[in-house]
């Protein structure tokens, strides 16, 4: 589908997306859930040893370093306790920016293209702020581009300038075949880059998954964390009584009148079973995924979702 947004948001720039670096500067992404804490820099190790963060005081048991045993609580207490700490190491990020045909459509405000190309953007920003760093990929339906992950603002602008090259790129009068798969392709890409303890964030409408798309995540997400951010048009959420819509396949495209019931209740059917089946595949997947209205501001949605997903984390 195509069609322009009410105001703006068809294409988006490099300088668009460098000047969001103010607007992450309060967005917090999420720690694996084994330990129901907010990622505020640094991830935090499973691993144990003298490390820079303590985390508890516990008994010693056989084995555990003399030099790490609290004397002062042990005398207290009357038998031995030890330190225990959790050592930080470094947390890479792997952002992916989805900017496919199927992502230049909107009816309010920015097309879901411009929507994913902010969503990632703000993600790879607030990542760099947090001292970590950040890489990505932009991928179309015939190409995909890579920064791979530096810690220096060099990085996300490099990424920045890859978006919004392909986001320029865009247009309704593509002819070319759509490329459902195209999103499996950066997948396998990423898999073979994030091996462990990676934070990886795909802006996305997931147009075309499937049972590769659910491995490829699950594979990830056993190693690393993954937030999955669902890029949506609210248009098929209301849709009008009147006027009408051009559906695209390419080099082939149809008219869809309004005025038609059958019309509007195919199309209403066809949100409905996929919004469903997203649902269903995110609890298979037990990963975030959180869906970005393109009718809004990015940032604050972004913001709020982040902040209701670390209220959730916290009350498991």
């Amino acid at each position: 589908m195509s069609g322009p947004p009410g105001c703006g948001g068809v294409h988006v720039t490099t300088q668009d997306l460098v000047a969001l670096e103010g607007r992450a500067r309060d967005i917090a992404f999420l720690q694996r859930a084994r330990s129901h804490q907010q990622l505020a820099g640094r991830m935090q190790s499973a691993m144990r040893g003298r490390g820079l963060t303590f985390e508890e005081l516990r008994e010693y048991l056989p084995g555990d370093d003399v030099r790490s045993i609290d004397w002062r609580v042990t005398a207290r207490t009357m038998r031995p306790v030890v330190r225990v700490y959790s050592e930080e190491k470094e947390r890479p990020a792997i952002v992916i920016a989805d900017q496919r045909i199927n992502m230049f459509f909107g009816s309010r405000r920015a097309m879901k293209s411009v929507t994913a190309a902010e969503a990632a953007i703000l993600a790879a920003w607030r990542i760099l702020g947090s001292g970590d760093r950040v890489g990505g990929f932009v991928f179309n339906d015939e190409e995909i581009g890579e920064v791979k992950p530096h810690r220096s603002r060099n990085a996300v602008i490099a990424l920045a300038s890859k978006i919004a090259a392909m986001n320029g790129s865009l247009q309704a009068s593509y002819t070319g075949a759509p490329s459902p798969g195209a999103l499996d392709r950066v997948l396998e890409k990423v898999a073979g880059i994030a091996h462990h303890d990676f934070l990886i964030v795909v802006a996305s409408d997931f147009d075309g998954h499937g049972e590769t798309t659910r491995e490829l995540l699950l594979q990830l997400s056993s190693a690393n964390d993954v937030i999955c951010l669902l890029i949506y048009d609210p248009f098929l959420l209301d849709l009008p009584k009147a006027g009408g819509i051009v559906v695209s396949g390419g080099s082939l495209q149809a008219e869809l009148s309004f005025r038609q019931a059958g019309v509007r209740q195919s199309i209403d059917k066809f949100a409905r079973d996929r919004g469903r089946e997203l649902r269903d595949w995110q609890r298979q997947l037990g990963l975030p995924m959180l869906p970005i209205s393109t009718a809004e501001e990015t940032a604050p949605q972004l913001r709020s979702l982040l902040e209701q997903s670390a209220w959730r984390q916290r009350r498991r």
